[in-house]
């Protein structure tokens, strides 16, 4: 944290934008490598950003695999996600020879009409549409829900059922 305000202090204070060479800087303190080693962001972050300035950025993994950081700003509201140049996973290698992946039968198929719902935890909505495309359980397709507008976007998860991305379970 000392070295995260010491850049503070010396970031420019007429500067509207967050510096990206700060955020380069918490971003290597958090995960301990440089920009470009092994465990260290794989680039800079993109100078082009133009994010309001933040006071303290928040940063935690995206996942388990800690692919990516998290770099995020509670007000003004902003967040950034900086990939990480992991170590490989090693696997046994009775697992790496694994039988090859077979591909799993569409469950919904271009033109088939299709109920597609979104929801949370006390409510969800559903809305008749068309099928633009075959999918299996767990991959996109996008359904045609309305003349006027462009397809969405939405998850298949059983015959004649599709989930909009990120809602329900």
């Amino acid at each position: 944290m000392i070295l995260f305000a010491a850049i503070l202090a010396a970031a420019p204070a007429a500067e509207q934008f967050q510096s990206t060479v700060v955020l380069d800087a918490i971003v290597a303190q958090f995960t301990g490598k440089p920009v470009g080693e092994l465990g260290g962001a794989r680039a800079p972050v993109d100078s082009r950003l133009k994010l309001a300035q933040c006071a303290a950025p928040q940063l935690e993994w995206r996942s388990e695999a800690k692919d990516a950081v998290l770099v995020r700003c509670m007000a003004p509201g902003w967040r950034v996600y900086v990939p990480v140049n992991a170590a490989p996973q090693s696997r046994p290698v009775a697992e790496a020879r694994a039988a090859p992946v077979v591909k799993a039968e569409p469950v919904i198929r271009r033109g088939d009409p299709i109920t597609v719902e979104a929801g949370a935890p006390g409510f969800s909505i559903t809305r008749e549409g068309v099928a633009m495309g075959d999918a299996a359980p767990g991959a996109r397709l996008l359904v045609k829900v309305d003349e006027k507008r462009q397809p969405i976007q939405a998850v298949a998860v059983e015959q004649g059922l599709a989930r909009l991305p990120g809602t329900g379970d």
